[in-house]
């Protein structure tokens, strides 16, 4: 136990570390450095410790010790204070407790030699400690302990406390989740997914571990909707990493989520996470060859269900549809499934031009641009001779069943729209005319190309740039086509090469250039 100041010099050493604490910015290391000679750590601590009923003692020493921790130079001496640490996490005072969270986060931060700050975890056993705190704090507690645990992970003798090569760890997750209450399991999932994004080492572990398997059982009980939308909220979060997918697809995790989308007597919230979820699981390449694509195809049949039934009227739940459509359409293997193995596509293309609802046009044109390979490498935005004739075919379709009738009008009209729906345009425009026979559509319509020459069409920065996109990539894809030969576009050429040239913010207005003005001296 530190030394408890003396009755007399307790008062001022409350209201120097009063001042100290309602600095607004960080302090120095010379200025922690500085305080802490006038007031030893030792006494500080001892405060804390002390039986002395001062108002608002214990708050004052934590936040100043809080502010002397956060520096480099207070967080080097925290070391040599880990039973206070240790005695701070199993303290029923919350304002301790939360100091002592914050130590162990400053501690493995700001530490120059991580194996030292790591054997001092291990020293004072303060990992099964926090895992504690984690399952029975509060909010902003547990908020603190996932940073710390996380940061102990990036360590890589950290790594090895929370995964012990032998797999015999003095805490294990799963069976910690397995006892716990549907708040502390949902914590316990959003420390997984914390720990999966740290390295290739935890995310094996984590694999090893079988902890997956712990989203699985939360999905399939769905008895409790604000238990599986955290639990879906968190796998969200998780899927976001790149080599999340080469994972996750090796378990019954997507199968799940389609149950969960099919489920009619789910809340249309929940099939919405669960639709982005599948998205983002199959957005990248390596997807495709990790899964058996019988699977894909029940995810889009499940997906066609909530575009094509009439009576759905959940905004949200279709523009997350189409969302998800788009992140599938994102890689060459996604968008030759899309436009091949389902006709979940026409969707995205028909709600691209229908004006009934402006959120869902807006979903279906990023959707859209998606498919046609504005995200994807220059050299794969083209795909194979079927895709790329069901493409063409989607297109011209539904300009026929509109009263534009043909697709250069109706690109024309999404331009014709609010800025948001232009800049969408812009993109799907800029992935479509890498086809002929869309660059040609294009080149026809004078007022399109009206449109993405004009520099002062757009207000916003991001305006001006996705318009001056669009007007290279027509100017691109039309100087390496054999229309580039036609006079008839002559005009239009010229008129292409000069607005690349302009960039994207430079309008056609002359510069004026300030002049002096000579003003006779009578006039004063």
């Amino acid at each position: 136990m530190e030394p408890s100041p003396a009755p007399g010099e307790l008062g001022a050493m409350l209201q120097a570390a009063r001042d100290f604490a309602s600095y607004p910015g960080l302090h120095s290391d010379d200025t922690v450095r500085q305080f802490l000679e006038r007031c030893p750590l030792p006494k500080l601590l001892g405060a804390l410790q002390s039986e002395a009923d001062v108002p608002g003692m214990v708050e004052t020493v934590t936040e100043c010790l809080d502010k002397v921790f956060s520096s480099r130079y207070g967080a080097s001496l925290l070391p040599s204070y880990g039973a206070f640490i240790q005695t701070g996490l199993l303290t029923d005072s919350k304002d301790i407790r939360k100091l002592a969270c914050k130590a162990v986060l400053y501690l493995l931060d700001k530490a120059e030699d991580g194996a030292a700050a790591v054997e001092t975890v291990v020293q004072h056993n303060l990992y099964p400690v926090l895992i504690n705190c984690l399952i029975e704090g509060d909010e902003e507690i547990s908020s603190i302990i996932l940073d710390a645990v996380k940061r102990l992970a990036e360590i890589p003798k950290g790594a090895e406390i929370i995964f012990p090569p032998d797999g015999q760890g003095s805490v294990q997750l799963g069976k910690v989740a397995s006892q716990s209450s549907s708040l502390a399991r949902i914590r316990i999932l959003s420390l997984i997914a914390k720990l999966f994004t740290v390295s290739s080492y935890t995310a094996t572990a984590i694999r090893d571990s079988n902890l997956l398997s712990i989203f699985e059982d939360e999905i399939k009980d769905r008895r409790d909707m604000l238990k599986t939308l955290s639990t879906l909220e968190v796998l969200y979060e998780l899927v976001e990493h790149p080599h999340s997918n080469v994972f996750l697809l090796k378990t019954n995790l997507l199968q799940l989520i389609i149950d969960v989308i099919n489920d009619s007597s789910a809340e249309s919230v929940i099939r919405s996470r669960a639709a982005l979820i599948s998205g983002r699981l199959l957005s990248s390449a390596d997807a495709f060859t990790a899964i058996d694509h019988s699977c894909v195809t029940n995810l889009l049949a499940a997906i066609d269900k909530i575009l094509k039934t009439e009576e759905n009227q959940n905004t949200d739940e279709i523009e997350s549809a189409l969302e998800t459509l788009g992140l599938i359409g994102t890689t060459t293997q996604g968008a030759h499934f899309l436009l091949t193995s389902s006709n979940v596509a026409r969707h995205v293309v028909e709600a691209s031009f229908d004006r009934q609802g402006r959120g869902r046009q807006l979903a279906a044109l990023h959707a859209f641009g998606s498919i046609c390979g504005v995200d994807r490498q220059e050299d794969q935005m083209k795909l194979d001779g079927q895709a790329e004739e069901h493409l063409k075919r989607l297109v011209y379709t539904t300009a026929a069943n509109s009263s534009k009738l043909t697709p250069s009008a109706l690109l024309l009209s999404i331009l014709q729209q609010d800025p948001d729906i232009r800049i969408a345009g812009y993109r799907v425009i800029s992935g479509l005319v890498v086809r002929e026979w869309c660059l040609r559509e294009v080149c026809m319509n004078s007022e399109i190309i009206k449109f993405v020459t004009d520099p002062t069409m757009e207000t916003t920065k991001l305006g001006m740039e996705a318009r001056y996109n669009c007007c290279v990539a027509i100017n691109k894809s039309l100087s390496s086509s054999h229309l580039v030969h036609e006079k008839s576009l002559s005009e239009l050429i010229g008129k292409l090469s000069d607005a690349v040239r302009r960039g994207p913010y430079l309008s056609e207005r002359k510069r004026v250039e300030a002049r002096p003005v000579v003003v006779p001296a009578e006039r004063f």
